[in-house]
């Protein structure tokens, strides 16, 4: 593993952690502030039949090194039929919350998502970060691997011994009969709440679903809970144009029209760069309350 202060100072986010005393210096190793570099070395080390995780200390930063990520990583094992396979992981901070500012705060998910080559995940939860980290580390391909920074200091409960999930597999998080939400790491947490709350006040009993693995993307899972409510909200971090919500939505447009009883509605950040000021960062970002004023002025409509 390689990335800026993982070693010694144990991440800047502390996810690394006591990793240097037990693995030592040859496995976890500090690298300058260059991205570029951080990428390069572990697109060489995969190539030469390692299994290396890179860290980018925050997502933004993925513009610095694009080109190997997007041209050079996603698309070796093609260019090569298959002779030459990448399985590496590059670990990232991801989103907002935190009044980081627009060059620290964006969710850059739907970045990755467009580019073929790239598997995408990004859990929710202490256990599903674990077993989603295991299964990237054994996937044969690249994956990019979002953390929310807001989450990192969500406790709950791990189970004991080996936790190895699959990727491309979404997680019914909630129950319910009336509508669908759909939600991914930050958002999870938001829509369960914002669920129980319209629940109680409104009667409204709705499904949550916590998408995980971007690419793949568990269809099935999705189609078959609007099949179940036949209504569709996603809730999105990242700003409204070409959010990874709509090609969700087109989705089900294509394959499950019929099942809808009204049309898909997106809950997202607006087109703009994030705002440092907490108050104006609070306004931009889908909110509880905006969750339940959305689905509960949708349904009742």
């Amino acid at each position: 593993m390689i990335g800026e202060d993982i070693g010694a100072a144990g991440g800047v986010f502390k996810t690394t952690e006591g990793l240097i005393d037990r693995f030592g210096p040859s496995r976890i190793r500090d690298t300058p502030i260059s991205e570029q570099a951080i990428v390069g070395a572990v697109m060489g080390a995969a190539m030469t039949g390692l299994r290396p995780i890179g860290e980018l200390m925050f997502s933004d930063f993925f513009a610095v090194a694009w080109d190997m990520v997007a041209n050079q990583i996603a698309k070796t094992r093609y260019m090569t039929n298959g002779q030459v396979s990448l399985p590496l992981v590059l670990r990232t901070a991801n989103g907002g919350g935190l009044g980081f500012g627009a060059q620290h705060s964006q969710s850059v998910e739907n970045w990755a998502m467009m580019i073929p080559g790239l598997k995408v995940v990004a859990p929710s939860t202490p256990r599903d970060v674990i077993g989603l980290l295991a299964a990237a580390v054994r996937d044969p391909d690249p994956v990019i691997f979002f953390e929310h920074k807001s989450l990192y200091p969500t406790k709950g409960d791990v189970p004991e011994g080996e936790i190895v999930d699959r990727l491309g597999s979404a997680k019914v998080v909630r129950a319910g009969k009336d509508a669908t939400i759909l939600a991914l790491a930050l958002m999870v947490p938001r829509a369960l709440e914002a669920a129980d709350k319209l629940k109680s006040e409104h009667g409204i009993d709705c499904e949550v679903v916590d998408v995980r693995s971007l690419v793949p993307l568990d269809t099935q899972t999705i189609l078959g809970s609007v099949a179940r409510t036949h209504r569709l909200f996603t809730v999105e971090e990242n700003p409204r144009l070409c959010g990874w919500g709509a090609e969700i939505v087109s989705i089900v447009a294509d394959e499950a029209f019929y099942d809808l009883d009204g049309p898909p509605v997106r809950i997202t950040t607006p087109h703009i760069p994030l705002p440092a000021a907490d108050i104006l960062e609070d306004i931009a970002l889908p909110t509880v309350e905006r969750i339940v004023e959305r689905v509960r002025r949708s349904m009742n409509s």
